[in-house]
């Protein structure tokens, strides 16, 4: 599957318009990771537990996304987008989406 964040594929025609796909998880904070990040707060550094929340969170959303796509017959997503938003204290969604198509 291609994705791309381009409103085309570079060097690929659009044969077939398939719509907005899109894949999203909620997560919440975990207690160890807010340990550690808070003695980060402390020294200073780099939140890895949170980044690397961050960055399951992205590539399960994507994965879902990209299931949808497949299922619609698409081998491509075109102008691919990321939104997060705060659901709860404590919980975020990220949230994936873009346009379907097939590509030659």
């Amino acid at each position: 599957m291609i994705l791309t964040n381009l409103e085309s594929v570079p060097g690929r025609v659009i044969v077939e318009h398939y719509g907005l796909v899109q894949g999203s998880t909620i997560r919440a904070k975990h207690i160890g990771r807010d340990i550690a990040a808070g003695i980060k707060n402390i020294f200073g550094g780099e939140l890895r537990g949170y980044t690397e929340l961050l960055n399951e969170s992205r590539e399960q959303s994507i994965q879902r996304m990209v299931q949808q796509a497949h299922s619609l017959g698409a081998n491509a997503i075109i102008n691919v987008r990321f939104s997060t938003s705060s659901i709860t204290a404590g919980a975020s969604e990220l949230f994936v989406y873009g346009t379907a198509v097939s590509v030659q």
